[in-house]
């Protein structure tokens, strides 16, 4: 089978065993981080704040710059279409600048670099698949008024603080894509970001027919 083929295929086996309605707006994001990930669960973990994905849709349009937690999820999110849509791809975590003021304030590389991000751009678009401190940080610098993205992709991996970090996003008031939970990855963030993406250049062929 050609690669267009087993994708087409495995988004309409996708389709076919989904068990939850889920908005038709809300259906593109999640199915391919089921595609990404073979995980059913993603079905009703997934959390948007209202609005989001039109919110989402017109950063990318307008070439919103992304600042991702790992560089894992750097590499996973479409550089052809960020560049078609001017939307720079950056991550601070192997900054020397920030390896240095880290250590020296005992803190994660994450919060140094969320930090970085809000001074740099605070209407930045924030893409979290490893980090949870990465998201504590961000919401401290939002109630502080110091950084407001223009959306928070929230997906972190693990055990500690994990669970408490999204929820703390998710009662923020930012705009916000969550997988709630102990689930997640750069993977996961890396396809959220992508369908948002294929959603933007109108390119993703599922995503008028959800």
């Amino acid at each position: 089978m050609k690669p267009m083929d087993i994708e087409k295929q495995s988004f309409a086996i996708i389709e076919k065993e989904l068990t939850t309605d889920i908005p038709p707006e809300y259906k593109p994001v999640v199915k391919r981080v089921i595609h990404t990930t073979a995980d059913f669960s993603y079905e009703t973990s997934m959390m948007f704040s209202d609005g989001v994905i039109e919110k989402a849709l017109m950063a990318i349009r307008e070439g919103t710059e992304i600042v991702t937690d790992t560089n894992m999820a750097k590499s996973g999110i479409s550089h052809k279409i960020a560049e078609k849509f001017g939307c720079s791809l950056n991550c601070y975590m192997a900054d020397e600048g920030v390896a240095k003021e880290a250590a020296s304030r005992e803190t994660t590389r994450a919060v140094v670099s969320v930090e970085k991000a809000a001074k740099d751009n605070p209407g930045c678009i924030m893409v979290v698949g490893n980090a949870p401190t990465a998201l504590m940080r961000i919401r401290e610098l939002y109630d502080e008024g110091t950084f407001a993205p223009r959306l928070v992709i929230g997906v972190p991996v693990g055990f500690v603080n994990v669970v408490e970090a999204k929820e703390e996003i998710i009662e923020s008031g930012m705009p916000y894509i969550v997988a709630r939970g102990r689930k997640g990855g750069s993977n996961v963030a890396a396809a959220i970001m992508n369908a948002l993406f294929y959603m933007a250049a109108d390119d993703d062929k599922e995503w008028r027919r959800c």
